[in-house]
């Protein structure tokens, strides 16, 4: 507003400029730990052969087995999925300092959804003893995230309000109507990833799931009421 149109409407009886509302706004953060009941592992062959042919061939075959012993132990076909396929030369330094290729190498990667978890580390060793000689990692997960989430969003709220009145309290004032309510990003707190080698042990891989973490924050603003 210019000094001209503020000194006018002042000079007007019953006109009145707006006042912002004093307000308190804080971030609360609610958490919920629960056990894992999913987890998703990626897999995968790796081989090498003298020709580009012969690296895909051997490679097809050994996948080929690892995904059929993999849905013969009750894994759902729509529960594994090739997330990488990858050919490529194997280069090598002579003496001389020249480049030359020395065969190739061809790489299979597959995504399994295992949804009972107490197989997991039999699952594990099977597949490296089918073929599976690659083992990216493994991440832990809920089947139904929503639950545990909507908790975590209230115990959010009611930190949010803690902190407000403790505020208030300390400022010798009350909280009034709530203003705005945002919500950030929530999340579950990923597990280590973890590598495995070819010879595995043959009583199973040892895999501890331990506890996912949801979380919720949301910043609150209310107003002060004197």
């Amino acid at each position: 507003m210019t000094s001209l149109a503020m000194a006018a409407a002042l000079a007007l009886p019953g006109i009145a400029l707006a006042e912002t509302a004093p307000v308190i706004t804080v971030t609360g953060e609610g958490r919920v730990a629960s056990a894992p009941d999913m987890a998703m592992i990626s897999l995968g062959v790796t081989t090498e052969g003298d020709t580009a042919a012969a690296a895909m061939a051997a490679n097809s075959a050994e996948t080929a087995k690892v995904i059929a012993n993999l849905t013969g132990s009750g894994i759902a076909a729509a529960d594994i999925q090739t997330t990488g396929l990858s050919l490529n030369p194997n280069w090598i330094s002579s003496s001389s300092g020249e480049n030359a290729i020395n065969g190739y190498i061809a790489s299979n990667m597959v995504t399994v959804r295992l949804r009972k978890l107490d197989g997991l580390g039999i699952v594990l060793d099977s597949a490296v003893k089918d073929g599976a000689n690659t083992l990216n990692g493994i991440e832990f997960g809920l089947v139904d995230l929503a639950p545990k989430l909507a908790e975590a969003r209230k115990r959010a709220v009611a930190d949010a309000r803690a902190r407000a009145e403790q505020l208030a309290g300390a400022a010798g004032v009350s909280l009034g109507k709530i203003t705005a309510i945002v919500e950030m990003p929530g999340y579950s707190a990923p597990m280590p990833m973890m590598r495995m080698a070819a010879d595995a042990s043959a009583a199973g891989v040892p895999v501890a799931g331990g506890e996912l973490e949801t979380t919720a924050q949301v910043t609150i603003s209310w107003e002060i009421a004197n």
